[in-house]
């Protein structure tokens, strides 16, 4: 019990240490809180009425796709403190203390899901202002935020991943970015029937999707398709698992050679 409550607070300091660097860089604030409204704007603004999405909005329609878009350009910042952590020798200092390994990861991703969870209350917000307006229930409201909070993990967690593999903070920024790119090749911006059948085919088997399709029939307060959402919550479930795993193996591996 001492052990768990040590770990937590190991954890929770290192969330904290994380935070204070964040709110250091002004460029890395301004950046999560300008995206997302500048995202919002410029898809409702170029395609609002040029993509045909059924009885929906437009700006419905994307809100769960921007929303996970966000959280994985958040992504990005998670993987250069890591690395920056590692190349500069502040991990392998902080691992002589007596704090487990793990936490030393646990606070990064802490501190990445707070601060996309602030990133997603900012498109919502941006969203109600040009027109969005969610229908859920209580339900809907809690499917909507364990399926945004298990994603948000699991790209925190591959994040870390990329941070720890990268030879630079450069490197670890380039190679995070490319889970931006699932969002777009999923039914976030457009439905699926609409892509190329290559895309189309992989639209609709990647992990983006399901998750994407049930947060926003969670939104909108449709029936939940039982299926789908057992989809979405396995892969983040198992992206989290996979990625979690991962990185405390090559932390160790990492600081002990």
């Amino acid at each position: 019990m001492e052990t768990t409550k040590r770990s937590y607070s190991d954890t929770f300091t290192i969330a904290w240490r994380c935070l204070l660097l964040s709110r250091r860089n002004p460029e890395t604030f301004l950046t999560s809180i300008l995206l997302p409204a500048l995202m919002m704007l410029l898809f409702v603004a170029l395609f609002d009425g040029l993509v045909h999405v059924g009885g929906a909005s437009y700006t419905a329609y994307i809100v769960p796709g921007v929303l996970i878009q966000c959280a994985a350009q958040g992504s990005s910042t998670t993987a250069v403190m890591v690395n920056q952590d590692i190349t500069s020798g502040v991990m392998s200092r902080l691992s002589t203390l007596p704090v487990r390994q793990r936490s030393l990861l646990s606070g990064h991703v802490l501190e990445a899901c707070g601060r996309s969870l602030v990133t997603s209350a900012v498109v919502l917000l941006i969203a109600l202002l040009l027109g969005f307006r969610p229908a859920f229930s209580l339900t809907g409201l809690g499917i909507s935020l364990l399926l945004l909070s298990g994603m948000i993990l699991a790209l925190s967690w591959m994040a870390v991943t990329v941070g720890i593999l990268s030879k630079s903070p450069q490197g670890a920024s380039s190679l995070s970015s490319l889970a931006i790119v699932l969002p777009y090749l999923s039914s976030g911006f457009v439905p699926t029937e609409h892509l190329p059948p290559l895309l189309r085919t992989f639209a609709r088997h990647q992990p983006m999707t399901p998750v994407i399709d049930s947060l926003r029939a969670a939104l909108a307060g449709h029936p939940a398709d039982m299926g789908l959402l057992a989809a979405a919550f396995l892969w983040c479930i198992l992206l989290s698992s996979v990625f979690y795993a991962a990185s405390v193996l090559l932390l160790r591996k990492k600081l002990h050679g």
